[in-house]
């Protein structure tokens, strides 16, 4: 089944309860006795369930935004497709610049914790949590309002959106603008979010495999 539009109504729930949580989990993790990547990780879970019941409810199923269980191993398997050629490409242009004298290795470069505990709670939440409640509502959601207008409105807005999410400083995260991009592009061609999910989580996991590796 093709994803259809998603209505105003649960964009702007949606958004609510995503923001809510939010601070919810800044609120708990600044004046709580818990650990921050806990917190955010449990706050990503709450997003999680909060944005598939408001979809379940207001758009009647989750079909709407790309997720059919039926889909899930085709999903994993184009996802991890997907994932190998971006790789494959990512991997040409790297040794390209290496090659031209060029470092930008700082720019995918993620600070990691130096505990083991830490690092596989970061991973955990990073790699596998993140990348579930962020494609649902930027790709399933945000991106579902706005394809309604366009391929081309939707693309823009979701991946904007997505990297203001991201952003710290003023730098542009250029790892989330390429990657939104790549996200956006892989849900409008197979219709099937459990694809971009796939990507995204890969991507995360190698960026901070790779990020573990310049540090050590």
């Amino acid at each position: 089944m093709e994803p259809k539009s998603i209505t105003l109504n649960c964009l702007l729930i949606s958004a609510a309860a995503v923001v809510g949580l939010e601070f919810v989990a800044k609120f708990i993790i600044a004046y709580g006795d818990l650990h921050p990547m806990t917190g955010l990780g449990f706050a990503r879970i709450f997003q999680i369930i909060f944005l598939l019941f408001i979809v379940s409810y207001m758009e009647k199923n989750l079909a709407s935004i790309g997720i059919v269980r039926s889909q899930l191993f085709s999903g994993i398997k184009k996802g991890m497709i997907w994932s190998l050629g971006f790789g494959l490409a990512t991997g040409l242009v790297f040794v390209s610049l290496w090659l031209a004298g060029i470092q930008v290795s700082a720019i995918f470069q993620t600070p990691m914790p130096q505990k083991n505990g830490d690092i596989f709670l970061f991973i955990a939440v990073g790699a596998i949590i993140a990348p579930l409640v962020e494609e649902i509502f930027f790709r399933g959601i945000l991106y579902g309002f706005f394809r309604q207008w366009g391929v081309a409105m939707a693309l823009v807005i979701s991946t904007a959106l997505f990297v203001l999410t991201h952003a710290t400083g003023s730098s542009i995260p250029i790892t989330q603008a390429i990657g939104g991009l790549l996200f956006a592009v892989a849900y409008e061609i197979e219709k099937n979010l459990f694809v971009p999910i796939v990507i995204h989580s890969l991507g995360n996991l190698a960026i901070f495999c790779l990020s573990l590796l310049v540090q050590s």
